[in-house]
């Protein structure tokens, strides 16, 4: 398998660590709101690429993807709200889960919090070992990172900073590109904000220090072999994570990065001013599923901008369907036998996702197989050339691509769980059945339309009424 390693702007060979075991750190959420589709694809791309070392390439796989639940918003947040920290940032942690069940993500094997105890720990022993390495300096109660006392600053971001000003620091969490100064590792306690004292002076940690604290505690002696992220985490965050960790352990932070790039929003950047960040909540709303988010996402390579619209996100759906009336259409087969060239065109499409696959996560390429072989066995079903015996072949490959892009599971899971419940379903039925009754059409077609609009559509005929899914 080949991966784009940011630190090298390169393609290269990966195989796994000691006991064929790939260890992954994904910088997850910054939990002052719920995530945005934006957010997602970066998970998204980094649960395909788990799903790809796992059940495609067969290694065991120890990921980690963090809440950030204490940094500048967080505080502002709860602040605003009238909250404490950790129940307003709960909330949002909460969000997240049912976000990522929604969209299939697999389950990771850690997801800490920033202020979990023990990362409060790993964070104050990773200050210290920087204070041992005279990498740091206090002033004004606060304890920085010294970024010219560590030679190869700003090689993840290809950074010029031959002119930067000596001894110019920032305290803010997040900074503007390229702007490379001394950063804040421990931040002074200010009134009314929270405090620990596991580091002299007490206070609380930036941003940077927790993700590494948290990666070298809970995945083990760097190199870790694959860091994740969106390409807005380059810098400064990625870029101060690898300062700390090897000016700490004097080792390689991570083998490989792997950066996701942009989701663009009718062609303009996601903002709050634009009224476009969008949320899995705000989607399925609006009638559309899960399973054609997820699929849309994975319809660009990674390291290429993609575009979400409303009708991109229409033609993804009707993308997904196609691949499931296939298999459907397959299953519907009443003649016998098998066919060779059936066998040969699935060992094809096999050979093809493969190949996509292990070609830096190359989605788009591995959907075209998929669809290369829906092509061929609608041709075959249509020229009577295609048995029941064909059918457990089929069934295999579409599993097996499925454990790796996990869109099919996802879409049946959807079918067999309407996104309103079956009892309200019917309640509203009835009611609507009761309004026409009393001549309240306009009470019966607006709970015929904001069924609809959840995703419900109701047929009538005969006097019944049936419900089925957009």
């Amino acid at each position: 398998m080949r991966l784009y390693n940011t630190l090298t702007r390169t393609e290269e060979a990966f195989t796994p660590g000691p006991g064929n075991t790939v260890r992954i750190y994904t910088c997850g959420l910054t939990v002052y709101a719920r995530g945005h589709i934006g957010n997602f694809r970066s998970f998204v791309c980094a649960d395909v690429l788990r799903r790809t070392l796992r059940h495609l390439l067969g290694y065991h796989v120890k990921q980690v993807v963090n809440f950030t639940d204490v940094d500048d918003r967080t505080i502002a947040g709860a602040e605003q709200a009238g909250l404490p920290l950790r129940p307003y940032t709960d909330q949002f942690i909460a969000a997240f889960h049912e976000d990522a069940r929604a969209l299939g993500l697999e389950a990771v094997e850690e997801t800490p919090r920033a202020t979990d105890e023990a990362n409060l720990k790993a964070m104050a022993d990773l200050v210290a070992a920087l204070d041992q390495k005279g990498l740091t300096y206090r002033s004004d109660g606060s304890v920085y990172f010294r970024i010219a006392a560590l030679p190869g600053y700003g090689r993840l971001a290809r950074l010029d900073i031959e002119g930067m000003k000596a001894g110019a620091r920032v305290d803010s969490d997040t900074y503007e590109k390229e702007n490379a100064r001394d950063f804040v590792l421990w931040k002074a306690a200010k009134p009314g904000e929270p405090a620990w004292d596991v580091v002299e002076p007490p206070g609380r940690p930036g941003w940077h220090l927790e993700c590494s604290a948290m990666a070298l505690r809970l995945l083990g002696e760097p190199p870790i072999d694959i860091h994740t992220g969106g390409v807005d985490l380059i810098f400064p965050h990625h870029e101060n994570e690898i300062a700390q960790s090897e000016g700490a352990t004097g080792k390689p932070f991570s083998r490989f990065w792997m950066h996701v790039e942009h989701l663009l929003v009718d062609d303009q950047k996601m903002s709050k001013s634009l009224g476009n960040t969008y949320t899995i909540s705000d989607v399925v709303a609006k009638g559309y599923r899960p399973s054609g988010v997820r699929y849309l996402l994975l319809s660009a390579h990674y390291r290429k901008q993609l575009n979400f619209t409303w009708a991109g996100l229409s033609q993804a759906e009707q993308s997904l369907q196609r691949l499931a009336d296939c298999l459907s259409r397959a299953e519907r087969v009443i003649g016998e036998g098998a066919h060779p060239e059936i066998a040969a065109r699935v060992e094809e499409a096999r050979e093809a996702f493969s190949a996509a696959m292990q070609d830096d996560l190359n989605t788009a390429g591995a959907l075209g197989a998929m669809f290369e072989l829906v092509r061929a066995l609608n041709s075959a079903i249509d020229a009577g050339q295609f048995g029941r015996g064909d059918l457990p072949v089929v069934r295999s490959a579409f599993e097996g691509f499925d454990r790796v892009l996990g869109i099919l599971s996802l879409r049946r899971a959807e079918d067999d769980e309407p996104p309103v419940p079956v009892a309200d379903i019917d309640r509203l039925i009835e009611a609507r059945h009761a309004a026409r009754r009393r001549r309240d059409f306009a009470e019966a077609d607006k709970i015929r339309d904001d069924l609809s609009a959840r995703g419900i559509l109701l047929e009538d005929s005969a006097g019944a009424t049936r419900w089925k899914r957009k």
